[in-house]
């Protein structure tokens, strides 16, 4: 089975999923790979905004109808979540159409959303414009950036490959430095709560 084939049979179902659970990286390459021909933008966009809608969606109702139970057995969102209850305390419309643009309280935020008491159909609203919103800006970031390459690597069929890989290998590093770095500051800040 060759690569066009594997993208063109499970890219889109890929990048679904892959934008229901955090997102950037896997759009940005099929962003990419829509510019190389081998994804159609529209449809790239119309996946990711389903999948980012559907997995803050989820995220919404775990928060609203089992929040702080899910908090107790996961204590390393403990402090992700304390600091996006206050940046909603805040700005609350803001903070719900922006937050897939802040790193870091990603996930975290819908859940918090749905504990806090937000309206739902509110919620479901500005989820789907700011879901349209995010894949629009980081799908065309993403073809954009296929564009740029292609002009500076005069032959980019070539890379095609490597650079699909090394993105995909820069996200995963990213993602579990912050993972680590998350751990690391919610056992210090447990300990700090224990003295």
């Amino acid at each position: 089975m060759s690569f066009e084939t594997i993208l063109q049979q499970y890219g889109y179902i890929a990048l679904l999923v892959g934008t229901a659970l955090e997102g950037e990286t896997i759009l940005v390459i099929a962003g990419y790979l829509a510019h190389r021909g081998h994804l159609h933008l529209p449809r790239v966009i119309a996946a990711a905004a389903l999948g980012t809608f559907a997995g803050d969606q989820a995220f919404f109702q775990i928060g609203r109808h089992s929040g702080q139970a899910f908090l107790l057995r996961h204590s390393q969102w403990q402090v992700r979540a304390d600091r996006a209850r206050r940046l909603l305390e805040r700005h609350r419309i803001t903070l719900v159409m922006g937050f897939r643009f802040m790193y870091g309280i990603r996930t975290v935020t819908p859940f918090v959303i749905g504990m806090s008491g937000f309206p739902r159909h509110l919620f479901v609203l500005l989820n789907a414009v700011s879901a349209a919103i995010w894949a629009i800006t980081i799908g065309f970031a993403g073809y954009a950036f296929g564009n740029a390459l292609e002009k500076w690597l005069e032959d980019a069929k070539h890379f095609e490959e490597p650079i699909i890989l090394a993105i995909l290998a820069i996200g995963i590093v990213v993602w579990i430095w912050h993972s680590r770095h998350v751990r690391i500051t919610s056992r210090r800040d447990r300990d700090i709560e224990r003295t």
